[in-house]
């Protein structure tokens, strides 16, 4: 599991999950850590025309971290 559903304040618990899932796994990844599977999809959420852009954050940081591992 890469990524779960919290709260606000980092707390993990059942009414933060919004769909119920078992430990309130949001991604998951395989052993070998190469493919990452979401369940909130982040990209149904980063133009203003869809009513939200929080998913940006999520796409910004992936693009922040790749441009770093390339520059390093």
């Amino acid at each position: 599991m890469l990524v779960r559903y919290c709260d606000a304040a980092g707390r993990i618990t059942p009414e933060a999950s919004p769909n119920g899932s078992a430990e309130n796994i949001a991604g998951i990844c395989n052993a070998k850590r190469n493919v990452f599977g979401l369940m909130p999809h982040p990209e149904r959420a980063c133009d203003p025309l869809l009513l939200s852009t929080d998913g940006r954050v999520f796409f910004e940081s992936l693009l922040a971290t790749l441009r770093k591992s390339k520059a390093a």
